[in-house]
């Protein structure tokens, strides 16, 4: 075979491997591919809502292949300095989750993804000023952040629909939202004085039910002695009443005999203790019962 036969057979091979190269393409499933023919997109390949991965067919030359990752996308916003409606200054600290949900709208707008990325910054950062900043600095850090995320994914969709920008917005957080730095000490005196102040008056209530209660206390515990001992003192009045009643009845049957034994009543208190001393004659009264009679 001669040397220009040679040579044209190489540039066949070559020409033939150039055309299958700009013909044949290979899309991923994690990928969906935007085909462009002379630069205008036309159709999509293995689409979000598709599942058509592996070998495909282009025409050579004349159109070209862009690839557009079909899966969920990170976006790390930049940290935002924003003021909420206490005028108090937050530093919020927000990500983002999208897809590419229509890829020929979103080629025709952004062109690629750090394009892409870039624009869902400024409007996550914009939408973020505008709800943030119609609520208290307390909602903000603890109080309302669910339903603040969802009303600002919402924003930002509906921002993002109306630019036509062809994405999805799955989710938008905040991950930390902190005072700045020159205003850290200051708001935490003021936190720190009101709490102080908060619990002062927390325990001057409490100081005051205290002493409320115990004079209740006290007010109740005087009623019930009172009420105790005039009821101890009516019930002993009353038994001393029955007591000489019935004595005077008995002493009433037999007075001899009632004298008789009140004497001896008399002289058991008086003469059975042995430290007692007395000095009384032997003519005295007392002793009547001694002096005669059976006691003799």
């Amino acid at each position: 075979m001669s040397q220009s036969r040679l040579i044209a057979w190489g540039i066949v091979g070559f020409v033939l491997i150039l055309l299958l190269a700009n013909t044949f393409y290979v899309v991923d499933q994690r990928s969906q591919a935007v085909i462009l023919r002379l630069g205008d997109p036309v159709r999509v390949v293995n689409a979000f809502q598709e599942n058509d991965p592996g070998l495909k067919l282009k025409v050579p030359f004349v159109e070209s292949v862009i690839r557009l990752d079909k899966r969920n996308q990170p976006l790390e916003a930049d940290k935002e300095e924003i003021i909420a409606s206490d005028q108090e200054r937050l530093v919020v600290d927000a990500f983002l989750r999208y897809r590419i949900s229509d890829p020929l709208q979103f080629y025709r707008t952004l062109r690629d993804e750090r394009t892409a990325a870039d624009r869902l910054e400024r409007l996550v950062n914009s939408s973020l000023r505008e709800v943030l900043g119609s609520v208290p600095s307390n909602d903000i850090v603890a109080g309302q952040r669910a339903a603040l995320m969802l009303k600002t994914k919402n924003d930002v969709t509906a921002r993002a629909k109306q630019a036509r920008l062809g994405i999805e917005v799955i989710d938008v957080r905040i991950k930390r939202a902190d005072l700045p730095t020159a205003n850290q000490q200051a708001v935490y005196r003021r936190m720190q004085t009101s709490r102080q102040q908060e619990a002062a008056q927390i325990r001057g209530v409490g100081e005051q039910q205290k002493r409320e209660i115990m004079a209740m206390a006290d007010r109740e515990v005087t009623v019930t002695l009172a009420a105790a001992t005039e009821t101890s003192s009516r019930t002993r009045g009353e038994g001393d009443a029955k007591r000489t009643a019935i004595f005077g009845q008995a002493y009433g049957k037999d007075p001899a005999f009632a004298a008789f034994f009140r004497s001896m009543q008399a002289y058991d208190g008086a003469l059975a203790s042995g430290d007692t001393t007395m000095i009384v004659s032997p003519n005295s009264d007392f002793f009547r019962f001694y002096r005669n009679g059976p006691g003799r």
